[in-house]
């Protein structure tokens, strides 16, 4: 028999002994083992922070997040091979596109992320903050790796997207992982590494698999490791509280199976497109993946009138829903992860329906295609009602890990938001409505109790992603059982793996140091003009000091001829009483206009375009009469990325305007950004 190999330490290796049994979900078949006897926990994470950790620190954001497509477009090469191992979990081809094309989706995500970064190993967060009268005792804010290993312990349910979905988060912030799949679902997780180390695209320590138990690995975390835990809240806050982690205040993101809801709001009656949609997302969200997510809804709740329509309707659904295996035609729901899930299912639906009914399925009675349903580990979906979810509360406790849930009637939106509450913690919560005042209340009312809400109308569900799909551009976690973590979600999943360090200096100390001009820091002048450098011969906080210009009345009416600004404060001096200004003030885009006109140098040069304007701030009136100048300093550098051979090799440069009267103060400030051509084109 077949054992499974741990991927540690540099190398592939077999754990000791016979292992664990892992069958086939299907046919129920053993098909493998898997083992960590012998394995030294203490030396895996050691070798991630000392070999992954210090090789993904010398990258940059950009090169990481390059890294991180190139993997993407490798494992997407091989999806065919995933596919074919997939089906043994007991995966439709449907559900293993979640798990598969979802987790590779995460990679590609966040490789994109990559632009919302600098081209360094460091993020610098937010604006730099004043600190004394003079300016020149100034604070800031940097975010650099953490030195340790991101250890991930994840649920059996997606082998694949578990995984790449986290693992992408911290490659990207530099930060090396070891991953530890649940056993049961562990040979596809083992295809996947194999094929990650097989490509050589990341440094050696990025990654390494433990295939097997791992009890006693959270005995030797550091205050520098980050650990996320996805499964039962139970188990989670065994390992939270675990004394290592305590002591040495390590980060712990815990997210947990939760019972997530779906409200029909009171306006979705049958007929309408929202009806529609509320019944097909809680039949896909009861048999996808044989309801074995931790987002599927398990609280189905129904205006008390409309309960009826919804049980017929939910159950002509789900008698469309064919059980068997995958690969038979027709089939819609596989088996469960194991025989395991199967049975801890059916303890579940045997202790709820004590206080509830089984309105739709059985638990012994139902067909099985293309299987043995004895051998593999099949559930019929179970569709139950509770009648009086307030008094009966064993629904908002109780979750069956499986094609299980429960119809809760409600009288009014008070009391759908009541309901929702009481599950003390939902990944997910979603409401089918055309009244948006409804939604708004609806959202407001739960929002602290949810990780996300998906509102579902006739408008949005062509494009919609589904009531179940985390999105790795927005937060996955929630509150209370839902386990009180937080992940993905764009930039905000990166920075968890990043240490904020506040720093403060002179604005000069702090130039250097984010290599990001601070308002204050030395403006040696440009020689030559900044506009006949290179991108690489261009210095931060290097700066063109322009000729000056007094603004007249006719700059005023000629501005406003062109633009068709006629604002009365412009254009009308007898009605500025009550206002702040003392007569007629020149258009605050006009001194943008006639700052571009100062500090450009006209000539073709390495200057390519002009890119953009951020942060636009007119903070003096311009009155007639005044003179102005510029201070134009190099503020930024960005790298750009050549799309093809043929590109022209640039970056992006952000140069401060700093447009000043004759009094020396400042009267506007705007970042522009610039395309400038590269010296070197093979760059």
């Amino acid at each position: 028999m077949r054992k499974l190999e741990n991927y540690i330490t540099g190398s592939w290796q077999t754990g000791g002994g016979e292992g664990k049994p892992l069958f086939n979900a299907i046919t129920g078949e053993q098909i493998a083992t898997a083992s960590t006897e012998g394995v030294n926990f203490a030396d895996v994470l050691q070798y991630g922070r000392e070999t992954g950790g210090p090789a993904l620190r010398k990258l940059t954001f950009h090169e990481r997040g390059r890294m991180l497509k190139a993997l993407a477009f490798h494992l997407l090469s091989k999806k065919e091979e995933f596919y074919k191992i997939s089906w043994a979990t007991g995966a439709t081809r449907a559900d293993s596109w979640i798990d598969i094309e979802g987790g590779i989706g995460n990679l590609f995500s966040n490789a994109s992320l990559r632009k919302q970064f600098p081209n360094e190993r460091f993020y610098v967060d937010g604006e730099m903050i004043n600190l004394s009268k003079s300016g020149q005792f100034v604070g800031h804010h940097i975010m650099v790796p953490k030195e340790g290993v991101a250890l991930h312990i994840n649920a059996y349910n997606f082998p694949v997207w578990g995984m790449l979905e986290k693992v992408a988060v911290n490659w990207l912030a530099g930060v090396p992982s070891v991953v530890k799949p649940a056993t049961v679902t562990s040979f596809l997780t083992e295809a996947v590494v194999k094929e990650i180390i097989a490509s050589g695209i990341l440094p050696e320590g990025s990654i390494q698999l433990i295939c097997g138990s791992a009890n006693g690995i959270i005995d030797h975390v550091e205050s520098q490791d980050v650990v996320t835990f996805t499964g039962s809240a139970y188990t989670g806050h065994q390992l939270k509280s675990n004394k290592r982690v305590i002591e040495h205040s390590v980060p712990f993101n815990l997210e947990a199976d939760s019972l997530n809801a779906s409200v029909l709001g009171e306006d979705a009656k049958p007929g309408t497109p929202e009806f529609d949609i509320f019944v097909k997302e809680v039949r896909k969200e009861m048999t996808t993946k044989a309801g074995q997510k931790c987002t599927a809804i398990r609280r189905i709740m129904v205006p008390e009138s409309l309960v009826e329509d919804v049980q017929i309707a939910l159950g002509q659904q789900l008698a469309k829903t064919t059980v068997g295996d995958p690969n038979v035609e027709g089939v819609r729901m596989g088996a469960l992860a194991g025989a395991s899930q199967r049975e801890e299912v059916r303890e579940k639906v045997l202790e709820l329906s004590h206080s509830q009914e089984i309105v739709y399925g059985s638990l012994d009675q139902f067909d099985v295609v293309g299987a043995d349903k004895d051998k593999g580990a099949f559930l019929s979906p179970i569709l139950m009602l509770n009648r009086d979810p307030f008094t009966n509360t064993s629904v908002h406790e109780l979750e069956a890990f499986g094609p299980v849930a429960t119809i809760l009637p409600y009288k009014n939106v008070e009391d759908a938001i009541r309901l929702t509450k009481m599950g003390k913690g939902s990944l997910v919560t979603s409401i089918a409505t055309a009244d948006n005042d409804l939604a708004k209340e609806f959202v407001l009312g739960t929002a602290a109790y949810n990780g996300r809400i998906l509102v579902m109308n006739e408008n949005m569900a062509k494009e919609s992603t589904g009531h179940g799909s985390p999105l790795p551009t927005l937060v996955h976690g929630g509150p209370g059982r839902a386990g009180g973590g937080e992940e993905m979600g764009g930039k905000r999943g990166v920075l968890h793996y990043l240490q904020r360090t506040a720093i403060q200096g002179t604005p000069q100390t702090l130039t250097k140091i984010t290599n990001v001009f601070q308002y204050g820091a030395e403006q040696p002048e440009a020689q030559p003009h900044v506009f006949r450098k290179h991108f690489e011969e261009l210095e931060i906080g290097e700066t063109v000091f322009t000729h000056k210009h007094t603004v007249t009345d006719a700059d005023i009416v000629n501005f406003a001829n062109v633009s068709g600004d006629n604002f009365y404060a412009h254009m009308d001096a007898t009605s500025l009483d009550g206002t702040i200004f003392e007569q007629r003030v020149a258009h605050g885009y006009f001194i943008l206009s006639k700052a571009a006109g100062l500090f450009v140098d006209p000539k073709k040069g390495p200057v390519l375009l002009n890119y953009g304007l951020d942060e636009a701030r007119f903070v003096k009136p311009v009155y007639p009469g005044a003179t102005i100048g510029v201070r134009f300093t190099v503020k930024e550098k960005v790298d750009q990325e050549k799309r093809s051979e043929d590109d022209i090799a640039k970056g992006i440069v952000k140069f401060l305007v700093d447009v000043y009267d004759e009094t020396g103060e400042t009267v506007a400030l705007a970042t522009i950004l610039t395309m400038v051509k590269k010296i070197d084109q093979s760059a």
